[in-house]
C-alpha cells in the first residue's frame, strides 16, 4: 500500500530483471488496495496503516527500543474499529502478494518454455530425459506406470483459515492479473484496472472469517471446489502431456505401440474429508455417505456438462462421412428420435449417453439435474460402461477421418472417466486403535466370549482374534443393546460396504489405524470388517483353512506416528505378514501392503531432526522386511504443510527417500490451507501434480549405482545421524516435556488458546480436554509456533546436537575434520541436503525480535526469561552451524526468489504480529478481570491469524 496513489497505470515495459514484473504486480495490487482502503475507511485509517508499516520496518531494521516503544504507543491508541481495519489491510496485502507470486511463477515457466530451454527440473520431460540417459527404456516406463499408483490425498485440518468466498474472489483477481501479461489496448488496460479494483473492493466488503463453526459438510464442499478449479481438467491434461513426452522421448516405442498408447490411470485422487473420524466426533456413517454423494454429484455434473457440449460440437452428418456400426447401434438406442438429427448419429448417441448419465446421477443421490434429458434411459451399472460408450464414439471418429475431433473434448472426457469413475476420489476411513479395542471388548463381553479383552496380553489377544476370524458366526447380535460408540463404529463399516457396492470398489478401499502399536491393532480391524461384511470368510472349512478363499474389500493400513511407533514399525509388519491368514489375504491384494507414516506427531514427539531420521530409518527397515516377505510396500506419507510437520517441497522430499521406498507406489497427504496454496490456481496445480509424477519416476526408476565405497560412506553417514539424532532428541524433549512450566509458557506466548476458539475446522484442536502437550494435536501445535514467528518445531535441537558432537574430543583439527564430514554429507546425501534446505527455509521465516514480543505475554518474568533465552541460544547455535555446513551466511542463498519473496512481505507481515500481540494482551486482561471480551477484539485476533498464515504460506 503506497502512500501516493497513481491514477494512470502504465503499460508494463520489458525489463532485464526477470523479477521486475513481480514487483510491478505487487506495487499495482498494493496501490489498488490503498485506494480501496482510502475509499472505504478514509484517509485517517490509511495514514495509520502507513505509519504502523513504517514503524514496524524501523523496528526490524534497527531493532531499537525506541521503535518498539513507538509501535506500542501506536497500537495502544488504536480504536477497536481502527484495529480491525488495520489488521484487514495488512492481511489482504499478504493475500494479494501471494496471488502476484503465483502469477509470476506461471510467467517464468511460460517464458522458459517459449525460450525452448532445457526441460526444467521437476518436469516430466526432465525426468524422462534423465531416465533415457540412464538407459531406461520407454517400454519399461510404460510398464512401470501400468502398475503405479500416485495419489495426493486431500485432508481438512483445524488450522485451515481460508473461506471459500475469499478464495473465489482471489481467483478472479489472479485471472485479471494474468490478463495483463498479454498486449492490451489502453482502454483494455484501464478496464482491467477497474475490474481489479472492483474485485479488491469485493474482498474488502466480504467477511474474512466464519462466524459459525465449520462443519464436515462445509469442509467437503471446500475440497470439491478444487476439483472444479483444477483437478477435473488438469489431471486429464497432464496425462496427455505425459503420453506426448514419452512418445517424443521414445519414438520407436510409440510407433510399435500403434494407437494403443494411453496410460493406465496411475495418478488418482484421495480424500479423508468425511471419513477421517480419529478424534473428530462429527464424522460418522452419515458424513461418509454425504461425502461420497457430493463427490459423485460433482463428477457426474462435470460429465453431463461435457457430454452436452460434445453433442453440440459433433454435428457430423452421415451425408458427409461414414460412421462405425457400433456408433450407429449406440445412436439407435438413444431416446432421441427427432427427424432433425436423423443424419447426425454422434449427436443422437451423445443424447443417449447424457440420458444414461442423468439416470445414473439420480441413482447415486443427485438432488437435481440442471439440464433435463430428452427421454428416459437405463442408468450405467459402472463407470466402465460409460467409458466404453465414449470409446465407441472415439473409435468411429478415428476410423472415419474424424481424428482431429477427438482431442479437444472427447479425449479429456474419456480420460476423466477412467481417473474419476463415478466416485471422484477414494475416501479413506481412519480411526484410533483404542476405539477399535473398546468396541471389540464390548462385542466379546456381550457375546460371552471374553469378559476382559482389553486386559489380555498381546499374545492372548492375537490368539483370540485369529480364532474369531476363523469362525463363520458373528459376535454382533441385533437383539442386544450396545453403546453409542459401538453402534456408530459398526454403522460406519456397514455403510462403507454399501457405498462400495453403490459407487464402485475404488470409492472406499483403505482403512487407516491411528496409533498402531501392536499386531492386534491390525487384527482388530480385520475382525470388525468381518462383523460388517467387508471381510467375507470361506463358506466351508474350519481353523486356518477358513480364510483360504476370504475376500478383504478394504485394505487395513497401520499408521505409525510417534518415535516409539516408528521404531517398532518394521517388527510389527514382519509379524503381521507372517500370519498365515494375513499372508493369504495379501495374496488376494496383489501381494501389496500399504503402511502410513505420520510426520506431524513424530515431530511433536521427538523434534525436527529425530523425526526425520526415525522416518528415514523406519522406511529402510520396512523395505528390508517387505523384501524378505516378497510383498510390495506402498508408503503413505502423512506430510503436513510446515517443515516441522514434514512439509517442504514434495519433489525434493520424494527424491530424498531411501532407495527402494517409492517403486511407483506413493500416497501423500495435502493438508489444510496448503491445498489452497497448491491447487487454487489451475496452472500452479498442474505444476504441483507434475512434480509428484516426475519425482516418483526418478525415485523409482533411476538406477542405483552406488559402489561398495559409496555404500560404506553412506553407512558412516547413517551411523553419525544416529548419534546426532539422539542428541537432538534429548535437547528437544528436555525443553518441551521436561522443563517445568514449559506448557504454561507455550500457552501464554503463542495464540494457541485463541486458535482453539476459531471456527476454522470441524475437529477440536486437542484430542482431550487438557492442557497437556501430549494431548494437543500436532497441527495447532505447529501452527501456533508459526504465528509467533518462532517456528520452533522446524529447527529446535539441531544446533545443540551438532555443537555437542563437534566439541567431543580435543583440538581444533578434529573439529575441522568433523565439520568437513558434515559438509560432505550435505553435498553427497540427498536426505541430509533436503533436511538442511527445509530448515534453512524455516529459519528465514523465524524472527526473534517479533517473537520476543510474544514472549512478553508470559506474565511470569522468571519463566519467560529462562525459556526464551534457551530458545534464542538454540536459534543462534542452529543458524551458525547451518551456515558453517552450507558455506552460506545468508538464508536461502540457493533460492534467491524465495528469499526476496519472504523479505518483501516482512514489511506487511510484521505489523500483523505486533497487532496480534496487542489484541491478545487486551483479550486476556479482560478475561482475567472476569469480563467478557468484545466480539470486535476476538475478531481482530482471528483476522490477524488469517493474515499471518497467508503471509507465511506454509503454516498449516
Amino acid at each position: 500500500m503506497e502512500k501516493q496513489a497513481n491514477p494512470a497505470v502504465q503499460v508494463k515495459k520489458a525489463a532485464p530483471n526477470k523479477d521486475a514484473p513481480l514487483k510491478e504486480d505487487i506495487r499495482l495490487l498494493g496501490r489498488l488496495l490503498g485506494d480501496v482502503l482510502r475509499d472505504q475507511e478514509g484517509d485517517a485509517v490509511f495514514d495509520v496503516v502507513e505509519t504502523i508499516r513504517q514503524t514496524a520496518v524501523r523496528f526490524r531494521r534497527e531493532s531499537d527500543q525506541q521503535a518498539g516503544a513507538d509501535l506500542d504507543k501506536l497500537l495502544k491508541k488504536l480504536t477497536r474499529d481502527q484495529t480491525n481495519s488495520v489488521v484487514r489491510a495488512f492481511s489482504y496485502f499478504s493475500h494479494l502478494a501471494n496471488i502476484a507470486e503465483d502469477q509470476h511463477h506461471n510467467r517464468r515457466r511460460r517464458a522458459h518454455l517459449l525460450a525452448g530451454s532445457a526441460a526444467q527440473a521437476g518436469s516430466v520431460a526432465h525426468a524422462l530425459s534423465k531416465l533415457d540417459d540412464a538407459g531406461v527404456s520407454g517400454s519399461s516406463i510404460r510398464g512401470f506406470l501400468k502398475d503405479a499408483l500416485i495419489s495426493p490425498v486431500l485432508t481438512a485440518h483445524p488450522t485451515e483459515v481460508q473461506r471459500k468466498s475469499i478464495l473465489d474472489a482471489e481467483r478472479d483477481i489472479a485471472r485479471l492479473l494474468a490478463e495483463r501479461d498479454r498486449p492490451l489496448t489502453p482502454k483494455e488496460l484501464r478496464d482491467n484496472s477497474e475490474l481489479l479494483r472492483g474485485r479488491i473492493t469485493t474482498l474488502w466488503q466480504t467477511r474474512m472469517l466464519r462466524y459459525s463453526k465449520l462443519t464436515v459438510a462445509d469442509e467437503i464442499e471446500n475440497a470439491l471446489s478444487y476439483y472444479r478449479i483444477t483437478f477435473l481438467r488438469e489431471l486429464p491434461a497432464l496425462y496427455d502431456d505425459i503420453e506426448t513426452e514419452i512418445a517424443t522421448q521414445f519414438p520407436t516405442r510409440a510407433r510399435q505401440a500403434g494407437s494403443n498408447t494411453e496410460l493406465a490411470p496411475f495418478l488418482q485422487m484421495g480424500s479423508w474429508i468425511g471419513g477421517d473420524r480419529d478424534g473428530n466426533p462429527n464424522v460418522n456413517a452419515g458424513t461418509m455417505q454425504h461425502a461420497l454423494t457430493r463427490q459423485s454429484t460433482t463428477i457426474l455434473d462435470f460429465y453431463l456438462e461435457e457430454v452436452h457440449a460434445l453433442g453440440a460440437e459433433l454435428s457430423v452428418s452421415t451425408l458427409m462421412v461414414g460412421v462405425s456400426q457400433e456408433l450407429l447401434m449406440l445412436a439407435e438406442s438413444s431416446p432421441d428420435t427427432s427427424d432433425h438429427r436423423a443424419d447426425e448419429p454422434y449427436r443422437r448417441a451423445l443424447i443417449g449417453i447424457y440420458a444414461r448419465l442423468a439416470a445414473t446421477a439420480r441413482e447415486l443421490g443427485a438432488a437435481n439435474i440442471l439440464r433435463q434429458e430428452v427421454g428416459a434411459a437405463a442408468h450405467y451399472d459402472s463407470p466402465q460402461e460409460f467409458t466404453q460408450e465414449l470409446q465407441i464414439v472415439e473409435d468411429s471418429l478415428k476410423a472415419n477421418h474424424g481424428g482431429a475431433l477427438v482431442k479437444p473434448r472427447l479425449a479429456t472426457l474419456k480420460r476423466a472417466s477412467e481417473i474419476f469413475g463415478f466416485h471422484l476420489a477414494s475416501l479413506d476411513m481412519r480411526q484410533s486403535s483404542d476405539v477399535h479395542e473398546r468396541v471389540l471388548a464390548e462385542l466379546f463381553a456381550q457375546a460371552q466370549v471374553e469378559p476382559a479383552y482389553a486386559s489380555l496380553t498381546e499374545e492372548k489377544k492375537i490368539e483370540l482374534l485369529l480364532a474369531e476370524l476363523a469362525k463363520p458366526r458373528l459376535l454382533y447380535s441385533p437383539y442386544i443393546d450396545y453403546s453409542d460408540e459401538t453402534d456408530s463404529e459398526l454403522a460406519i463399516l456397514r455403510a462403507a460396504r454399501e457405498m462400495r457396492q453403490r459407487y464402485g470398489a475404488r470409492a472406499i478401499r483403505n482403512y487407516i489405524i491411528s496409533h498402531t502399536e501392536t499386531v492386534s491393532d491390525l487384527l482388530e480391524v480385520l475382525l470388525l470388517q468381518q462383523e460388517t461384511g467387508l471381510l467375507r470368510p470361506a463358506q466351508s472349512g474350519t481353523g486356518a483353512k477358513a480364510l483360504k478363499s476370504s475376500e478383504l474389500e478394504v485394505m487395513v493400513i497401520p499408521l505409525f506416528e510417534t518415535i516409539p511407533d516408528l521404531r517398532r514399525a518394521a517388527a510389527i509388519m514382519e509379524q503381521w505378514m507372517a500370519l498365515p491368514p494375513v499372508a493369504r489375504l495379501l495374496a488376494r491384494q496383489g501381494q501389496l501392503q500399504e503402511v502410513m507414516l505420520g510426520y506431524s506427531d513424530s515431530n511433536k514427539d521427538g523434534g525436527f531432526l529425530t523425526s526425520n531420521w526415525e522416518l528415514y530409518k523406519a522406511e529402510i527397515q520396512l523395505v528390508r522386511v517387505f523384501d524378505r516377505a516378497g510383498i510390495k510396500l506402498r508408503l503413505f506419507h502423512g506430510r503436513g504443510g510446515t517443515v516441522g510437520r514434514g512439509g517442504g517441497p514434495s519433489y525434493q522430499a520424494i527424491l530424498a527417500q531411501p532407495p527402494g521406498t517409492v517403486n511407483g507406489q506413493i500416497r501423500l497427504t495435502e493438508q489444510g490451507e496448503i491445498i489452497a496454496s497448491k491447487f487454487s490456481n489451475p496452472e500452479i496445480g498442474r505444476r504441483n501434480l507434475e512434480l509428484l509424477v516426475a519425482a516418483t519416476l526418478e525415485a523409482s526408476l533411476m538406477p542405483n549405482v552406488a559402489d561398495s565405497k559409496q555404500a560404506k560412506k553412506l553407512g558412516e553417514f547413517e551411523q553419525l545421524m544416529d548419534d546426532l539424532s539422539e542428541r537432538a532428541y534429548q535437547s528437544y524433549r528436555n525443553l518441551v516435556y521436561e522443563t517445568p512450566g514449559f506448557t504454561d509458557y507455550f500457552f501464554a506466548s503463542t495464540p494457541i488458546a485463541e486458535i482453539a476458539e476459531l471456527n476454522i475446522g470441524s475437529r477440536p484442536a486437542s484430542r482431550k480436554s487438557t492442557r497437556r502437550i501430549e494431548d494437543l494435536r500436532a497441527i495447532p501445535w505447529g501452527f501456533s509456533w508459526g504465528q509467533c514467528r518462532l517456528l520452533l518445531p522446524g529447527w529446535y535441537g539441531f544446533g545443540s546436537a551438532i555443537e555437542a558432537w563437534l566439541q567431543e574430543g580435543n583440538g581444533s583439527k578434529l573439529k575441522n575434520q568433523k565439520l568437513a564430514t558434515l559438509r560432505t554429507m550435505y553435498k553427497e546425501w540427498p536426505f541430509f541436503a533436503t533436511l538442511l534446505s527445509n530448515m534453512d527455509m524455516v529459519l528465514s521465516k523465524t524472527d526473534l525480535a517479533v517473537a520476543s514480543r510474544y514472549a512478553g505475554l508470559v506474565t511470569d518474568r522468571k519463566l519467560r526469561n529462562s525459556i526464551f533465552k534457551r530458545i534464542v541460544d538454540e536459534h543462534e547455535r542452529t543458524s551458525s552451524i547451518l551456515s558453517a555446513i552450507t558455506g552460506s551466511k545468508d538464508r536461502l542463498s540457493g533460492n534467491p526468489l524465495l528469499a526476496r519473496s519472504i523479505k518483501n512481505r516482512f514489511a506487511y507481515l510484521d505489523p500483523l504480529n505486533h497487532l496480534q500481540v496487542e489484541l491478545i494482551r487486551r483479550h486476556r486482561s479482560i478475561t482475567a478481570a472476569g469480563r467478557v471480551t468484545e466480539e470486535r477484539v476476538k475478531r481482530g485476533i482471528h483476522l490477524s491469524i488469517n493474515g499471518i498464515a497467508a503471509g507465511l504460506r506454509n503454516t498449516g
